[in-house]
This record gives structure tokens, sequence and C-alpha cells, in this order.
């Protein structure tokens, strides 16, 4: 996100539409036709604009009253582009397909990956030969998604559907397992190279780290794994005790009534005494085709609810009647014998009461960590995908005084960007409150340089573009992400996902070498592990380091190994796992978490006079049980294809370089990062601009010899 797909885009139309007739030279044959770009409705007036800005184009949107005016210039020829929304396409796709287009483009490509949608399907009628996709997340959840991807834009590229899940998708997950037979992982590893030279002949692929990395401080992605509260975890459990889970977790459990069949095919395939089936189910007590499985949606998002803040699991004023009902006696038997510490089973109304970080986990070591970030004068994103908890939050920053904006998806789009302004260019404007799903122009909030998303998504994607709000060209300081958990929850399970998602797409897409943590095995029942499955989701994590004991077992088998064979170095601290460069540059003053410097400076040692004791005591009162680095878990670098491990380990080194340039400063300031990239381009005889516009266009064994010519000539000085 971030790196010019728009322009590019443009640029591209601009020469097969032989728009730059200044230099002929960049004429590409063509013939000039009509052009259609997808885009999501939010940035419509955003591709208006920059072909406005970049371009000399006809330019229309098919969107509201005036479609029939836009069909009517398409068959005058007096319209080369045409943009429109997922939402109108799929809403006219009959009278869309059945235009021939010269180009199609999709914004937002990744918007293909389920072939079930009905977008999906709509983009099949499409007719044209040349289709092209944006996209700053090409997989997102399974391997699969790839094949729908490019069966769309290059039809048989990747061979059929059942070709592709048998020769590359079982096999990398199957070799991705912790105890996969070494037969599995050579395989997989033959699989993962020719996939990923398949996909370069169709795939463009720019990064940060690639494009502008030279020009950034870097960031750096803290998960924390923050303790629930004592009442927390007491409705935590009553809520694992409900009828409805119990049915769930015991489905394959022989039937007591003395039948063969299992529970969930004899008598406990519905739960009639269950609140949460029995308002599911108000119109049908027989139950459904799906019962009981149908529960567990509900099931997931009230343990979601409870891991975040207690209030969000009474009922919502804005609900119907009869669901404000069942939640309010779902909150009374979950809340037991401790109603009257949380203010009954209604929604509380009361500023005080909902806006006390007391029974909530997450928001007391929040309520922590803010108040050392302001003091020393960093700005603040604080994301949540839930509007309530955005609610709660709002109360919260009040209640502290902290000066702060707010932007959901009820925020006008004419709004959005004086929010972004007001928030970047206003030393006042300490924090700014945002939905991890609002998306749309103008979102780049580069003047924050703490990133807390405060409930993680089961799509690695939405975390992952909610940190890129900051994290991109503009930014002036080194970007710091706070993922907040609650240890001994579902959100661990949420998490560990996360992590897997991530590794098959970094597997797949960019033929990373990943270490290898799960037994699980995605949609494979007879690989369920500790990942999938019913059971795993409805586990009971409150008495394990759920995550922490994942990666302690992997370290313990000597699997522990990154990108380029080296172990990771990782600290046991009596039970809780604290990765080394865990929390680095927190900064908080004499109870500091972590240590002041950069990651170089502080992989081998603490931070001077700093004991593990007193580490420990930091993590205490902040109430974090353990945290780690997800780039210490997830190969998160850049890597090339059909680059060996050996290649891998010395572009570390050019990183610390290109990206960091001054490897033996501990504190990287702007300043010096300026100064080593001159006396680089001095060595090789380049101006500035010069110098950079080649890093863009070298090759990775270019680089690692500049890499070590330089050294060796900084060490003969």
């Amino acid at each position: 996100m971030g790196l010019g797909k728009t322009i590019q885009t443009i640029a591209f139309l601009s020469a097969v539409l032989r728009k730059d007739l200044e230099n002929s030279d960049c004429h590409v044959e063509g013939k000039k036709g009509s052009v259609l770009i997808l885009c999501p409705t939010s940035v419509l007036r955003n591709w208006e604009n920059e072909f406005s800005e970049w371009g000399s184009f006809s330019v229309a949107i098919y969107h509201g009253p005036n479609r029939d005016l836009i069909l009517e210039k398409l068959a005058l020829h007096t319209v080369e582009i045409v943009i429109t929304s997922f939402d109108t396409f799929r809403n006219h796709d009959q009278i869309l397909t059945r235009i021939r287009w010269d180009i199609v483009v999709v914004d937002e490509a990744h918007r293909l990956k389920n072939e079930r949608s009905q977008f999906y399907k709509s983009c099949l009628g499409i007719r044209t030969t040349r289709r092209y996709g944006l996209t700053g997340t090409i997989m997102q959840n399974k391997i699969l998604e790839l094949f729908n991807l490019f069966d769309w834009f290059s039809p048989g590229s990747l061979g059929t559907r059942e070709h592709f899940r048998e020769f590359y998708d079982e096999p990398l997950k199957h070799g991705q397992r912790l105890s996969a037979p070494q037969r599995f992982i050579q395989i997989a590893n033959e699989r993962k190279q020719h996939l990923v030279t398949v996909l370069h002949k169709y795939l463009l692929r720019r990064t940060k780290e690639e494009t502008i990395g030279h020009l950034m401080l870097g960031k750096q992605d803290n998960v924390v794994f923050c303790a629930m509260s004592d009442l927390q975890k007491r409705v935590y459990k009553r809520m694992l005790e409900l009828p409805e889970i119990q049915c769930l977790v015991n489905k394959d459990l022989p039937c007591s009534c003395g039948s063969p069949l299992t529970q969930v095919e004899c008598c406990k395939r519905i739960v009639p005494n269950g609140i949460i089936w029995s308002y599911l189910h108000r119109d049908n007590p027989d139950g459904c085709d799906s019962c009981p499985f149908c529960l567990v949606l509900p099931c997931l998002i009230k343990l979601q609810q409870i891991s975040n803040h207690l209030e969000l699991i009474k009922p919502n004023t804005k609900d119907e009647v009869e669901k404000q009902k069942k939640d309010a006696e779902l909150a009374s038997a979950v809340f037991g014998t401790d109603i009257d510490l949380v203010g009954g089973n209604a929604q509380n109304e009361s500023f005080m009461g909902l806006s006390d970080a007391e029974h909530c986990g997450k928001m007391r070591a929040l309520e922590k960590l803010m108040f050392h970030w302001l003091r020393h004068g960093d700005k603040i994103l604080l994301f949540s995908y839930s509007v309530r908890m955005l609610d709660i939050l709002e109360k919260f920053l009040i209640r502290k005084g902290y000066c702060f904006s707010r932007l959901d998806g009820s925020t006008p789009m004419s709004l959005r960007q004086s929010l972004v302004d007001n928030f970047n260019m206003s030393p006042s404007k300490q924090v700014f409150l945002i939905s991890t799903r609002a998306g749309g122009l103008g979102l780049n909030l580069v003047s924050a340089n703490r990133v807390v998303i405060f409930d993680p998504n089961w799509n690695p994607a939405q975390d992952l573009q909610a940190q890129d709000r900051s994290f991109r060209y503009g930014q002036k300081r080194h970007v710091v992400v706070f993922r907040l958990l609650a240890a001994g929850s579902l959100e661990e399970l949420v998490y560990t996902r996360q992590i897997y998602k991530q590794q098959l797409s970094n597997i797949a897409v960019s033929g990373k070498v990943e270490k290898r943590y799960f037994e699980g095995v995605q949609d494979c029942k007879e690989f369920k592990g500790e990942l999938f499955g019913i059971c795993n989701l409805f586990r009971d994590l409150s008495d394990k380091l759920f995550t922490s004991e994942i990666i302690e077992m992997h370290t313990k088998h000597g699997k522990q190994y990154d990108a380029s064979g080296g172990s990771e170095d990782v600290m046991k601290n009596e039970g809780k796992l604290v990765t080394k460069t865990s929390l680095i540059n927190l900064e908080v003053d004499d109870a500091s978490l972590s240590y002041k410097g950069n990651h170089d400076s502080c992989s081998d040692k603490y931070h001077e006079g700093f004991t593990t004791a007193e580490n420990e005591q930091s993590f205490n009162d902040l109430g974090i049980l353990y945290a780690h680095r997800n780039e210490d878990i997830v190969n998160m670098g850049p890597r090339y294809k059909g680059q060996p491990d050996s290649v891998a380990a010395d572009e570390k080194n050019i990183s610390k370089i290109l990206c960091k340039p001054d490897s033996v400063v501990k504190s990287h300031t702007r300043e010096q990062k300026r100064k080593e990239f001159k006396k680089i381009a001095q060595y090789r005889g380049m101006e500035l601009l010069e110098f950079s516009n080649w890093i863009l266009s070298a090759s990775p064994t270019e680089l690692i010899q500049l890499l070590k010519d330089y050294q060796k000539n900084k060490r003969k000085r």
C-alpha cells in the first residue's frame, strides 16, 4: 500500500492508448479503445482525480443516476476510461459485460479471491483479452485464492483447479507441518520454487523494502499478550460452559442414549435449552439443516467480545427488541454471581463505568502504555474493528483528557480528508481512533509513530493494512506497532492462524523459507492439530501460554530457523516467553519494558542495569504476560525469485546499509541515514538522485556486490 499502483496504471494506459504524443519512443503498439476500471466505491473520485492530474483522458464514472448517458458516450467513442464500483458492476453486469472492452483493470484485486462470490461470477462474463489486477495482498487466507485470481486474469495459467490443489496446495500445506517427513518437505520445496517461477510470469511485485526502504526509518511489529482481568476470566469460563458450546465440543463423542451414533448425529443435534440456539431457531423449534454448526459463528463472536471488553456482551440498544432480550439473558448467564460488578445485564450508560479499565485487561495495559508514549511526544493510531469498542475507547480517551480524532464507517467521505489533514498537521492531536475496516482516499496518517491494534482480525491482511496507514512514504519517524491480545482467549488462536496464513502466503508467493511451528493443516480433517477444528476453537486456554508454548516447543526441537538458516535467540523467563528484541524502543521511564537503541545493539544483552527480575516486574505492572516481535516469528524480509539462502543472509546486511545505513552508530537518526547513503553514492561515483534510481533497478546480485566492495573499501581506510 502506498507505492503508487494508481499512477503506475495511468502511465501504462497512457502508453497503450498512445497518449504520450511528445515522445514517440514511448509509444506502444496497440489499438485505441475503451478501458473499464473496477474499484471500491470509496476511491471512485480518487481514480478520477488522478487521471485528471496525470493524464489527458476522457474519463466517465458509471455510478449513480447518469449511467445511461455514459453508455451513449461509449457507443459514440467519446469516452476512453469508464470507472465503476464493485457493487455497481455486480448489479449491472448484464449491461457492462455486453461491451467489448480493450482493457479491464480491477483495483483491490484480492476481491476476486472467492470463486463463489457474485462479484467473481460477474467478472467471468467480462469480454476482454487484457485483464490486469492491482493489490497489495495477493493472498490472504488460502493458497487456492491464488488460483482464483490468476485464473481470472490469465485463464489456464495455473492449470485446472483440481491440478492446482493436488500439485501445489496440498504439498505446500503438508510440507509446512511441524512433524512433516523429510520427503514431504523436499516435495514442498520443489513445488514452491515451481509455483513462484510460474507466478512471476504474470506478476509484477514491488515492496517498500525494495523501493523506498532506504528513505524510511523502519517498522517493528510487536505482539503483546495481555492478562485478562479476573472477572474476564470467570466470564470467559462460564461462556465455555454454556450448553451450546458444550454441544459443539462434544459433538463426536458417543451418544449417552446408548446409540452407536455420535452425539451430533443422535440426541445432541439441537440445543433446545440453549439461549443462543433458541433465539436462532425461534421460528423452527426442530432446528435447521446446519445444526448444531450454525452455532459456531455466534459463539465465536461472544468469546471475542468477552476478550475485548465485558460491556460488548451486553445488549446493543440499536438491535431489535427480541435480540436485546436474548443478549440480556445470555449476559446474565455468563456474568453469574459477578453481575453486580459490571452494573447488571443492561448496557451501561455511565460514562465513568464505561471508561474505567478495571475489568478489561487490554485497556489496563493500554492505559499505562499511552501515558508513557504521550509523555515522550509520540502520536498514536488506535484501531478496533468493532464500532461499540470504538465508543468505549472514545470515552476512555475523554476521561484521560487526550486530544483525539475519530474515523469509522459512518464518517462521511467528504470529511475524511480534513480529519486526516488535521491530525497530521496539528501537534495537539495525540490520538487517532479509527476502524480497522475503514478505507479509502486519504488515510495516510504519517504523523503517528505508534500504532495500536486493539483486537486481531482472522484475516491477517486487515491488521497489516491498518499498520500501513502510518508506515508509508512521508513517515519521518520509526514506527512501532503493538497488537494487543487477550492471553488465554480465542484471540491467541486468531493470531496463530494469522501466522499460519502469512507463512503460507510467503511460501507460495515469494518462495520464502518459513519456520515450521504447527501440526495443523488447513482444510485437512486428518491433521487438525492445534489450530483447526471446532474443538480447538472452543478450547479453554486460561491455564496455558498457548502461543508461547508452541514457539518454545519449536525451539526445543531445534527447528527454529530463520530464512538464512540461523537459530532464533529466545529467552524463557519463568514460564514467560520474552524475545530479546521484544518491545524495542518502548522507552518508558525507569521501569522500561525493553531496551533503548537499535535492534543490533540490544540483541545480545539487556539494557545496561536492567535485570531479568526488573523486566518481569515491568511486564507484571503493565499486565503483560509475554510479548514478541512478529518479524521474529514470520519471515517478513524481502526475498527474490530463485534466491538461495546464502544470498538472503547477505541481503540482511544490505538492509543494514541501504535501508538502515549506519550499522555502527546505535541510534538511527534521519541525518545519519542521509550521510551514510551519500557516502555509498559517492563510492559508486553517482549523485544522490542517480544512485536512488540505480538502487530501484539493481538486481540482488549487484546490491550484494556493492555491499561487499563498499565494506572492503571502508575497512582499508
